[in-house]
């Protein structure tokens, strides 16, 4: 579970974001650190049990995504992200793909699942995939469990106008327009302090599966 101490040090993080506090509270990161690691362990176990295409080996503390920002081309100068990120890809996909995502911050916690504006290749995959099976993605995000879980999915990004090798007429034009294909769900910090809560996020990422898997396909 993410222990209390990991979301109090990323709450004054956020109150304190400068590199001189950073550096005096370092062992707190460090702590706080270790404590997501441990979790993503677990989690990965878990997880692997219901989607076998996480790799049990997948090592957590890759997974953990790294908390200084990259400030060169950013108005916002702050040195470090408020928030623990936890990339889980799916095997035998490049990092980019299908995947799971943890987002760990106060007050501002979710689960998602997908694939988060895919490149253009990707993006002209996955429509044809949809053009085709577009049946099997809508038996996946129409379902009632699904929607109250995440929501309406084609309630996301989407471009103005229809894909110039499509047309207005095609039955699936509105998850043709799509720009990402996620599926997201916020959490109370307190979830994350349960101690079954590996497990419970792992069971959501279980609903989130079926879509990744549609994804997948489309990109084999």
């Amino acid at each position: 579970m993410i222990q209390r101490h990991t979301f109090d040090f990323l709450k004054e993080l956020g109150e304190n974001n400068n590199r001189e506090w950073f550096q005096a509270n370092k062992e707190r990161y460090e702590a706080a650190r270790e404590n997501v690691i441990d979790f993503t362990g677990e989690l990965i176990k878990y997880l692997h049990k219901i989607d076998p295409g996480i790799d049990e080996s997948l090592e957590a503390k890759k997974c953990v995504m790294r908390i200084y920002r990259d400030i060169r081309f950013s108005k916002d100068k702050t040195p470090y992200k408020n928030h623990f990120g936890v990339s889980l890809p799916t095997k035998g996909q490049r990092a980019g793909s299908a995947e799971y995502f943890l987002h760990i911050s106060p007050t501002n916690t979710f689960i998602a699942g997908g694939y988060w504006m895919p490149p253009a290749n990707h993006l002209k995959a996955i429509r044809q995939e949809i053009d085709y099976n577009g049946n099997d993605l809508k038996k996946i995000i129409d379902a009632a469990e699904f929607i109250k879980l995440f929501g309406e999915f084609r309630k996301q990004d989407q471009l103005k106008s229809v894909p110039r090798e499509y047309n207005a007429e095609n039955e699936n034009v509105d998850l043709l327009k799509l720009k990402s294909f996620v599926a997201f769900h916020q959490l109370k910090d307190e979830e994350l302090m349960l101690k079954n809560s590996t497990e419970s996020i792992a069971a959501i990422c279980g609903k989130i599966y079926p879509l990744n898997v549609f994804l997948n396909n489309a990109l084999a």
